[in-house]
């Protein structure tokens, strides 16, 4: 069924959820702060619709287009919408203001979603009278085209509300995951950093190069990956599944979790040697030309996986 949908922040997130609202069926309605970026989005939008549509992953860019319209006033962006979804600056005072905000203006039915990566779902809600409707939902980056959402709420959130923000987003075809209670940075970044710390050490100590290492996960694990997680990638690597594989891998890998125990400071230092080691791959100018790629190729594995789905099953 159709529902009035509303993204309040207009950049690369939240035209990528305005793109899966609309693919869904529903009335996307589009708010920035800015004007310019306002503008800007809804030109964008025609040009990652028309990729999707060149892809067949959509049948009309126009249809998708035609059903989300910008708004240049909150008031109004919002008015009557069954679901907000914030992608504001990831400052815990400035979606605080914002929430507060929306809060007193909508129908307490009106469920409250962020897309915040790293802020608790109970420090932006903190004092809001409507905390029982907000929820964390965040999504991996660009969420069009890499449809995981995470639901986090706070210990105020209502039961309901999870309920009915995973029914409204399963139908628009994401894969949704709840979390049990809230935890810094949710799951999918808590990976992610896990991966990057060790892969910064192993590119400091000279071990290998920061493009032999993405070569590792390019061409190794993430082929693996993007078709199962790692809990059953372990459990289809030895005969006798996942208890086999640790009984037979655990005590090494046990060591090297040790060796990886140790953080290092993520400061300048480190941002400097990371800074070179990619400029020497590739230019900042070629930074946007690549996002591009990036998105086309992820299309086109969207289109393959859909099919092998239908074929062998998810």
């Amino acid at each position: 069924m159709s529902q009035r949908i509303a993204v309040v922040g207009a950049g690369f997130i939240g035209r990528s959820w305005a793109m899966v609202f609309s693919k869904a069926g529903h009335q996307v309605t589009l708010y920035d702060i800015d004007p310019t970026a306002l503008a800007e989005a809804m030109s964008l939008l025609e040009v990652n619709l028309a990729d999707l549509e060149s892809n067949g992953l959509i049948h009309s860019k126009d249809d998708l287009l035609g059903r989300i319209q910008p708004f240049e006033t909150l008031e109004k962006a919002i008015e009557g919408a069954n679901w907000v979804q914030e992608n504001a600056l990831e400052n815990v005072d400035v979606k605080r203001e914002l929430f507060n905000r929306m809060d007193k203006l909508l129908p307490e039915q009106t469920i409250l979603a962020s897309s915040t990566s790293a802020i608790s779902c109970s420090d932006i809600s903190k004092g809001m009278k409507g905390a029982g409707r907000m929820v964390v939902a965040h999504p991996a980056n660009p969420p069009y085209l890499l449809p995981i959402v995470e639901l986090s709420g706070a210990p105020e959130t209502k039961i309901e509300t999870i309920s009915r923000a995973k029914d409204l987003l399963e139908a628009a075809d994401m894969e949704v995951i709840t979390l049990n209670k809230e935890i810094k940075g949710f799951v999918l970044n808590r990976l992610q950093v896990a991966l990057l710390n060790e892969a910064f050490k192993l590119v400091e100590d000279g071990i290998v190069s920061g493009a032999d290492l993405d070569k590792t996960i390019k061409h190794g694990l993430g082929l693996r990956w993007s078709i199962m997680g790692p809990m059953e990638t372990i459990d289809l690597n030895a005969p006798g599944g996942i208890r086999d594989y640790l009984e037979r891998f655990g005590p090494a890998f046990e060591t090297i979790a040790k060796e990886q125990s140790s953080l290092r400071p993520w400061d300048s230092t480190r941002y400097k040697k990371m800074e070179e080691e990619r400029r020497r791959v590739m230019s900042l100018n070629d930074l946007n030309k690549r996002a591009r790629w990036r998105d086309r190729r992820l299309m086109a594995l969207a289109r393959h996986k859909e099919e092998s789905d239908k074929h062998y099953g998810k």
